[in-house]
């Protein structure tokens, strides 16, 4: 029996790998006659699934069983590995195809991909605001008139936040929670995160509140904390051309997008030393790679005080 055993723990491994070798070739002879895909493709399909069926065959796991915190954790791995989006990004496209395909084929009846964000690609991110140019942008609204002291609050919060725009029009006073100091974010795929606020952040929401927010609003009523002169909710349009104006103002030359202060806010975060995984969470982004992509500006800011304090490298 202590023969079986073993002869059968040899084998546990090698067998997860051939069940997985063997459902990634019919996967791939699927897709081949489908799409007629070029070899080169169906290659790197098959290297991409082959890694992830290795990685989870040291887990006695078959590719087909693999969840989707295998999934996160292997991608996780990589990131760390220092792999870069546009890669990580064609393996998360390569697992989706594959998971879609056993659904079709009735071998599991949910995909572990659905919801894990693919990183942004393509598109590099605009060059982050420096701390000199946000302070600019911070103290270009007139503050002494109702919706100029919106503005500002808006902007203090993206910055101190982090938040998404969409995040932001949509908050509702009932996420507020002053005397904890934090607010309550439900971002995408319905998870919940906790956000610290500043100091900074609380005292312009509490002087808003208290104050112009009534002005703004006169005798109607909105449980969104940002309202327009109408009393309705701000488009993401609205607060794009808002940022724009103010940008102008401040003389802010760089290629502003609505996202910009939270790309700061995460640029800043890291400059100053912060935790890659915590800037995740307080991003809300489901997964590392979507983080990793605000990591190039804070290694190429420790590049030139390395080289400032060793200019011959």
């Amino acid at each position: 029996m202590d023969n079986m055993a073993s002869m059968d723990k040899q084998n546990s491994e090698p067998r997860s790998v051939a069940n997985s070798e063997e459902l990634v070739d019919k996967f791939l002879d699927a897709i081949w006659i489908e799409r007629g895909l070029s070899q080169n493709t169906l290659g790197a399909y098959r290297a991409d699934l082959m890694t992830l069926g290795r990685s989870l065959s040291e887990q006695k796991k078959s590719i087909d069983s693999a969840d989707k915190s295998d999934l996160l954790a292997f991608i996780a791995g990589r990131v760390e590995g220092g792999a870069k989006p546009r890669s990580t990004a064609r393996q998360l496209s390569s697992f989706r195809r594959f998971f879609r395909y056993i659904m079709r084929e009735g071998l599991r009846n949910s995909d572990p991909t659905a919801d894990i964000e693919m990183p942004r690609i393509g598109r590099s991110l605009p060059k982050s605001l420096s701390e000199d140019e946000v302070e600019s942008l911070l103290h270009a609204p007139n503050t002494d008139e109702p919706l100029g002291h919106r503005d500002r609050t808006m902007l203090e919060l993206l910055y101190a936040t982090g938040l998404r725009v969409s995040e932001l029009i949509n908050l509702k006073q009932s996420q507020v929670n002053f005397n904890q100091g934090v607010i309550r974010i439900v971002g995408k795929g319905d998870r919940e995160r906790l956000i610290p606020l500043g100091e900074e952040a609380q005292r312009w929401m509490r002087d808003f509140i208290d104050g112009p927010r009534m002005e703004i609003l006169l005798e109607r009523q909105t449980d969104y904390l940002f309202p327009t002169r109408r009393g309705d909710r701000m488009t993401r349009q609205a607060f794009w051309h808002i940022i724009k104006r103010y940008a102008q103002k401040a003389g802010v030359r760089k290629k502003m997008s609505p996202h910009s202060l939270r790309h700061a806010f995460a640029t800043h975060l890291l400059n100053r030393g912060a935790d890659l995984r915590v800037v995740q969470l307080l991003l809300g982004h489901s997964d590392l790679s979507t983080t990793q992509i605000y990591t190039h500006v804070a290694r190429e800011r420790l590049k030139d005080l390395h080289a400032q304090h060793h200019p011959r490298g």
